[in-house]
């Protein structure tokens, strides 16, 4: 009787556990096809989600220009120039690509061409050479890139970028800011690539004193067959809201004519004539650097809507406000993560050009067609 209690006891164990481990395999097959429901395929999630809507802005300078001084010719030599900009950067981003890498592009158009302050056809500083400026920022991550007094760096926006994405670093200067984009393969050029004749000739009318000269002041006598009657500040700049809902933004210069001791403008400063960030907006200043550098300009425009709760072109005017109330005078371009554009100026005019995904475009030179696509 014994044997067969055991016997029967054994049995039982072996069929309770046999039914455990049915039990523990049915349970590990339903939570193994449940996960490969609920989890996701890291190449999908990963995928930032790309929109319709999109929008750019870029200028070339703002300053007292009057419809008189400029010859249609040059006018249109401008216009050109700026929508050649303007479809460079449209055409990327309609295919989908990254905000910095569009204000990357479009400068460096700029940038070659003499018509502005920037790049190729720089002005002269007092020891008579060209020394650049520029800085870039990615309203995503807030990271930048900055670099300024540098002499042979083809395009500066390029090796902005380089900084921003290669650098633990944020701002570099002269021989340092060469090298390092020498070592991340920036195109390094002589300096005579930089060389515009009617730039040194404009410089050669006051080297021997000590004043200096926003980019061709009509005032002081320029011979820029372009831009000789043209009082404007030649920075370059562009702003970006890309597919992704990103923005970005960035600036270059030139500096001003005869400038001394190394001096800085506002254009390369994050917070003064470059910011980007996602929360608020993109923007890109052109003026009196001093001046923008005081009330640190394009970190106010986004200050102003994320503290005030104010609408982009409301934070615009009162940023310029801020500068016309210190006698300074210049422009500002900005988009806002909604994707609304302002261009804004206390001058006669500011080279600039817009468009939307919409195809609805703006190319303007005159403080009077200020309205900008929306």
């Amino acid at each position: 009787m014994c044997k067969d209690s055991q016997k029967t006891r054994t049995l039982f164990r072996y069929s309770v556990t046999r039914q455990r481990m049915r039990n523990l395999l049915l349970f590990v097959l339903v939570i193994g096809l449940a996960a490969c429901r609920t989890v996701p395929n890291k190449a999908t999630e990963s995928a930032p989600k790309m929109n319709e809507r999109f929008s750019i802005a870029l200028h070339g300078g703002a300053g007292n220009i009057a419809k008189r001084g400029l010859t249609p010719e040059q006018e249109a030599a401008y216009q050109d120039k700026l929508r050649e900009a303007l479809d460079k950067g449209r055409k990327l981003l309609s295919e989908g690509a990254q905000a910095v890498d569009v204000v990357e592009e479009v400068i460096k158009i700029l940038e070659d061409s003499p018509l502005f302050n920037a790049g190729k056809g720089s002005v002269f500083s007092h020891e008579g050479h060209n020394e650049m400026d520029a800085a870039i920022m990615d309203g995503k991550t807030l990271d930048a890139g900055a670099l300024t007094n540098v002499r042979t760096i083809r395009n500066p926006i390029s090796a902005a970028k380089a900084i921003m994405r290669k650098s633990k670093f944020i701002f570099l200067s002269g021989t340092g800011a060469e090298a390092f984009a020498k070592e991340n393969d920036i195109e390094i050029v002589d300096t005579s690539y930089f060389f515009y004749q009617p730039r040194w000739d404009e410089f050669l009318k006051i080297r021997d004193s000590k004043k200096v000269k926003l980019d061709n002041d009509s005032s002081s006598g320029a011979i820029d067959s372009f831009n000789s009657s043209i009082d404007k500040y030649g920075t370059v700049g562009c702003v970006v809201m890309d597919r992704y809902g990103n923005l970005a933004a960035g600036t270059s210069t030139g500096g001003i004519v005869n400038k001394q001791y190394n001096r800085i403008g506002d254009s390369p400063l994050i917070g003064s004539g470059t910011y980007a960030n996602n929360a608020t907006c993109a923007v890109s200043c052109t003026g009196h650097g001093e001046d923008f550098i005081r009330v640190v300009a394009a970190h106010n425009v986004s200050s102003l809507i994320e503290n005030r709760g104010v609408k982009l072109k409301t934070a615009v005017s009162r940023t310029i406000s801020k500068i016309t109330a210190l006698k300074g005078r210049g422009g500002i371009i900005a988009v806002d993560n909604k994707g609304h554009i302002v261009m804004d100026m206390n001058t006669t005019g500011m080279f600039r050009a817009a468009a939307t995904e919409k195809g609805v475009e703006c190319v303007a030179i005159y403080k009077a067609a200020n309205a900008a696509p929306q």
